[in-house]
């Protein structure tokens, strides 16, 4: 029986003041192709056009909900007039010639908002309080009705476009991570989080004609019932595999959650068994394992629902091997994921300590996570292996088993996300990810575009790599001044503080090397011993 997480993970909420802060990874932006006038032609206005309608009523709740949702939580406080007018823009990000304009019609009086087309005024309107969220929202949504019925752009559009087109615009003024995702891609964002179609968890592959086990997924019900690797499967629900194509048998394995399916599975040369499972919605698989030597590699791909379960498994079964000599986690090109799946994954091998605070304006997104009792390895030696696109979940990993001197960190600079957001569904099935917290690892510096320096630096090439393997030998980690300065940032910092410590150990995609340095320095431990001590021991000893 594969035990359940071992560990104790302790929110400690409002937990203010903090030292410092931090912010940073790539934002995924949408490109709209608009089809553009000529600029010689005139413009259409209503009494030439026959428009279809616009659902107005869609419209406002999806605009009411989305700015319920952000004037709380964003890292800096905005009123409901400065989302508005920066969304407003998305009109005129579609169709160049339709423009907003804030005309000041005396002192003292309020601000007219005024909607243009090709410099001929459409509708004007007086502008409400600065926090008058249903005001606004109600000028938002009459400026896209006109909108709609004067420009057949905006119509080609559509109105999903209209709605990304204003978050889009409105974002562009907040951080590279916050945005908005539209039904279709929501339900995709989802199912990776998540899943979607029940299976057993299982990944076939042909060889030598036979359909054979190739992968199996942790958290679904093949792995609980024992299925093995290499396995052939025969038959699906009495159904013969052979001659199927792998994708028509996979077909036969999905099917509703908690249906029942048969499956008939032999080893090589070994009679067939018959088992009975139970479909589930099975998350995608995110840690995958192998043995190099006596170590064992977990790569672990993203941070879903499911990845500290699956990580906790495959720790058990890597501790069954009395030879095991060290773990390495390869966290390179990992973009991140679930804050919490993240530090859960991290108390699986720390007995105790704080693993990363996060801060915001919103109370709600003030936490300091601490976890207790979790080490299933008893102290094993680890090693981490980052790049240039280890971000967000898996830097905050990363950052704490580094900090708590617990493994050593290989590779080069990472990217840098230090951001958590906020997740919030729209009444029409889309999604707002809202920046409401910086992250701070447990030595308390920023994530924000810093990232982490690790220990041994890679991307510097082989001579570089080879002389610090060396130093280690003689008791000495080269880039120890280095670290340690990335330790003693404190939020807010200047780039070009930021640029000069990341240039010592540039970001780069990782190679076999960092494997290899991994490796090397496991299978030494006064080598293992000398690059931990390169991390601080307390917040009086970061100074470079």
């Amino acid at each position: 029986m594969i035990p359940r997480l071992p560990v104790k993970v302790f929110v400690l909420k409002h937990a203010l003041p903090f030292r410092s802060s931090f912010s940073s990874v790539c934002r995924v932006g949408f490109v709209f192709f608009a089809v553009f006038w000529s600029v010689a032609a005139q413009p259409v206005y209503a009494e030439e056009v026959a428009a279809g309608p616009l659902d107005t009523a869609l419209l406002r709740n999806v605009m009411t909900s989305a700015l319920h949702f952000l004037q709380p939580r964003t890292l800096e406080s905005h009123t409901s007039r400065t989302f508005c007018l920066w969304g407003l823009d998305g009109l005129t990000a579609i169709d160049p010639a339709l423009s907003i304009d804030e005309v000041q019609q005396a002192p003292q009086k309020p601000a007219t908002l005024r909607l243009s087309m090709a410099q001929h005024s459409l509708t004007e309107v007086s502008e409400p309080g600065e926090n008058d969220l249903g005001a606004w929202v109600g000028i938002v949504v009459s400026a896209m009705g006109t909108a709609w019925q004067q420009s057949a752009t905006l119509r080609t559009a559509g109105r999903e476009a209209l709605l990304q087109s204003f978050f889009d615009e409105l974002f562009n003024h907040l951080d590279p991570y916050s945005r908005y995702v539209g039904p279709a891609p929501a339900i995709v964002d989802r199912s990776a989080r998540t899943g979607s179609d029940a299976n057993v968890g299982l990944t076939l592959s042909h060889e030598n004609g036979a359909v054979v086990v190739s992968a199996i997924n942790a958290n679904g019900p093949a792995w609980a019932a024992g299925v093995n690797l290499g396995q052939h499967l025969l038959a699906v629900d009495g159904r013969s595999t052979r001659g199927q194509e792998i994708g028509t048998i996979e077909d036969w394995l999905n099917g509703a959650a908690g249906s029942h399916i048969s499956l008939t599975l032999a080893d090589p040369g070994r009679r067939h068994a018959v088992l009975r499972l139970t479909r589930a919605v099975v998350p995608p698989q995110t840690v995958f394992s192998y043995t190099r030597g006596h170590l064992a590699v977990l790569r672990i791909t993203a941070f879903s629902t499911e990845t500290a379960e699956e990580l906790s498994q495959y720790l058990d079964q890597a501790m069954q091997d009395p030879k095991l000599s060290g773990l390495v986690f390869d966290l390179r090109g990992d973009r991140g994921g679930v804050l919490q799946q993240a530090v859960t994954a991290t108390a699986l091998v720390l007995d105790r300590g704080v693993a990363v605070v996060t801060k915001g304006r919103d109370p709600k997104a003030n936490h300091i996570w601490a976890v207790q009792g979790g080490d299933m390895t008893h102290g094993l030696p680890i090693a981490v292996l980052v790049d240039g696109r280890t971000a967000s979940a898996a830097e905050i990993m990363a950052a704490a088993l580094a900090d708590h001197r617990r493994a050593v960190v290989i590779g080069s600079s990472t990217l840098g996300k230090g951001l958590v957001q906020s997740i919030g569904q729209m009444p029409n099935g889309g999604e707002l990810f809202v920046t409401w917290s910086r992250v701070l690892a447990p030595l308390e510096w920023p994530l924000q575009g810093l990232g982490i320096t690790p220990q041994i630096c890679t991307s510097r090439g082989e001579a570089a790599l080879e002389k610090q393997i060396q130093a280690l030998a003689q008791g000495t980690v080269l880039d120890r001044d280095a670290i340690r300065a990335s330790r003693a940032v404190r939020y807010p910092v200047a780039v070009s503080r930021i640029l000069d410590i990341r240039r010592n150990c540039p970001a780069a995609i990782g190679t076999d090397a960092d494997l290899q340095a991994a490796q090397t320095i496991l299978q030494k431990p006064n080598d293992y011993r000398t690059a931990l001590e390169a991390i601080p021991d307390d917040l009086g000893d970061n100074a470079p």
